[in-house]
């Protein structure tokens, strides 16, 4: 496969040459669940570094986190269509289906979700996917992907003596890959609005590109069946980024538009994050935040409306 297909179809698996060639490289996809009350997320993935290749896959729900360890040989993935493997557990746009045992965390996780009406953003040759034209640059640490803004779930999990049942309710995928995730980021996403068929994801990170360091950012607010993109390829700038102990306030501008964020969140859950290939970075994630997001053209305010079940990083 040719690097443009790969660029063109971000869902399939970007580091096969690394396999080969044993770079300081990770990939992971992001597959998040949620219901009114309840949400677990999984991130199957592989890391390879100095100590060799593996793969892995975390979860993570309201209340608690897993890393689960996998021999590289338990990882398998398809193209057509679009499916990864590891272990038992199988990942893909169409549901997940997952069996994981762990008995050294005391662990077993089973059951199958199915996913339906995945919508995702809109792409060209400009911007095939979510990085816009950013996407063309071969040497960027982390590359990031929306797979599904959002998708209808059915199905239930059931993680040692919970069960979580989702009932048409929501989900969202996405993945990041390359060698590091940024050194300080901040991540946002959610699709439970209350009044409104309504996806947001927003992210802001400092990104090294050689000699120089810039504020990258993207966000994606999907109305019903309209877009609107912010992001820095096309000239959005951030006006406000306010963070407090439990409280963000994010104001961003492009044009006649001004995009606010306002969210509400408790301490999060711990996962790990690569660092030149290596799974050893400890970040925060929270699942349970509330977000406020309002829409302006000019003086006019043409949206506004809360999710909860949100997933946030701050990093």
């Amino acid at each position: 496969m040719n690097k443009l297909f790969l660029m063109k179809n971000p869902d399939l698996f970007q580091g096969q040459k690394y396999l080969i060639e044993n770079k300081n490289y990770f990939e992971g996809w992001y597959f998040k669940n949620t219901n009114l009350q309840k949400g677990i997320s999984f991130i199957p993935g592989i890391n390879i570094d100095d100590t060799g290749n593996k793969a892995f896959i975390q979860v993570i729900t309201n209340s608690t986190s897993y890393f689960i360890n996998y021999d590289i040989k338990d990882f398998k993935f398809d193209c057509k269509p679009f499916c990864i493997q590891i272990g038992d557990s199988l990942f893909s746009k169409k549901g997940i289906n997952i069996n994981i045992r762990d008995e050294s965390q005391n662990l077993k996780i089973c059951g199958n979700i199915k996913y339906s009406n995945n919508k995702n953003i809109n792409t060209n040759i400009f911007a095939p996917n979510i990085m816009g034209p950013f996407s063309y640059i071969p040497f960027m640490e982390c590359n990031h992907a929306i797979l599904s803004m959002q998708n209808n779930t059915n199905g239930c999990i059931n993680i040692n003596d919970e069960t979580i049942i989702f009932d048409n309710d929501k989900g969202y995928i996405e993945k990041d890959w390359g060698c590091s995730f940024p050194k300080s980021y901040i991540w946002c996403q959610g699709n439970n609005f209350q009044k409104s068929n309504t996806s947001f994801m927003i992210s802001i990170a400092d990104i090294p590109l050689k000699l120089f360091t810039f504020k990258g950012i993207i966000c994606v607010l999907i109305i019903d069946n309209e877009e609107f993109k912010f992001t820095t390829y096309n000239n959005t700038k951030l006006v406000e980024c306010e963070i407090k102990e439990d409280y963000l306030n994010i104001t961003l501008k492009r044009n006649l538009f001004l995009l606010s964020i306002k969210s509400k969140y408790s301490k999060g859950l711990k996962l790990v994050a690569p660092v030149k290939g290596k799974m050893n970075k400890d970040i925060l994630e929270s699942l349970s935040a509330t977000v406020t997001v309002t829409l302006k053209k000019g003086k006019d305010v043409i949206f506004c409306d809360t999710s909860t079940a949100c997933g946030l990083e701050i990093v």
